[in-house]
C-alpha cells in the first residue's frame, strides 16, 4: 500500500500574551512572533483525473487564507486562542482546514526564529 503527502506552508506575524501568567512573567507581557504554518494532506490513492492527491494551489490558498486572519494581529482576539500556545495554534488552523481538507493528516505551527515547534498528528 502506498501513502501520499502533500504539505504547503504559509508564514504570518502575530502578538500574543498568556494573561493567567503570574505577574512579572515574561509571557504575561504582549509580545509578537513570526509564526511558520505547515498543513499536511495524506491519501492512500491519487484523484483519477489528476493523478495527485490533491490541488497544491487550492490548499496553498486556504492555509494563506487562514494565515492572513491572523497575521499582524492580536491572537488573544480570536475564538479558541485566548491562551495562545502553539498547541492551541495547531488546533485552531486544523480546525479551519479540516472541514475542506478531510485528508488533513498533520498540522505543525513554528516559531523558526526561537526553534519551537509543534505538530499536531490527525
Amino acid at each position: 500500500m502506498s501513502v501520499f503527502e502533500i504539505t504547503k506552508a504559509a508564514f504570518f506575524d502575530a502578538a500574543h500574551h498568556f494573561p493567567t501568567e503570574p505577574e512579572g512573567s515574561p509571557y504575561r507581557r504582549i509580545h509578537g512572533h513570526s509564526f511558520m504554518v505547515e498543513a499536511t494532506v495524506r491519501a492512500e490513492t491519487l484523484d483519477a483525473e489528476h493523478a495527485w492527491v490533491a490541488d497544491l494551489g487550492a490548499l496553498d490558498a486556504a492555509l494563506k487564507a487562514a494565515a492572513a486572519e491572523l497575521d499582524h494581529g492580536m491572537l488573544n482576539e480570536h475564538e479558541g486562542l485566548e491562551l495562545p500556545s502553539l498547541e492551541r495554534l495547531c488546533l485552531w488552523f486544523a480546525g479551519r482546514l479540516k472541514p475542506e481538507w478531510p485528508g488533513l493528516c498533520r498540522v505543525t505551527v513554528a516559531r523558526p526564529t526561537v526553534n519551537e515547534r509543534c505538530v499536531l498528528t490527525l
